[in-house]
């Protein structure tokens, strides 16, 4: 079972995190943004103290977390895999949207890559 968490904070930023029992907070946290475009709606991962931190990092305690999504859609956990580790993960239904439907892979951004050189 995956220890990576996706939920809503008490200030109603949606994040995802790794869930560290130990210490009882989310580590490496990313805020999770929905950026409208043309083509419909993107999902932006990009580290929770951007633009002054340009890497995934921190943690929030899990006091502040209001919900927990039951399910982290699978391209957004893998792009969240990435984003942290520089790690690629090939998806084993490519073009699948989080409803099953066929898609293009540009629907989640790591925004975090723009700022690497």
């Amino acid at each position: 079972m995956s220890n990576i968490k996706f939920v809503k904070l008490v200030t109603g930023e949606t994040v995802m995190g790794t869930y560290s029992e130990e210490k009882n907070v989310l580590e490496d946290v990313a805020l999770i943004q929905v950026v409208p475009s043309a083509k419909g709606i993107q999902i932006a991962i990009v580290p929770y103290g951007f633009p002054f931190e340009e890497k995934i990092s921190g943690s929030i305690a899990v006091d502040k977390v209001v919900y927990e999504y039951v399910e982290v859609p699978s391209d957004i956990e893998n792009k969240y895999i990435q984003a942290k580790s520089n790690i690629t993960i090939s998806s084993s239904m490519p073009g699948t949207n989080l409803s099953g439907a066929a898609q293009s892979s540009d629907k989640v951004v790591d925004l975090e890559n723009l700022f690497k050189g």
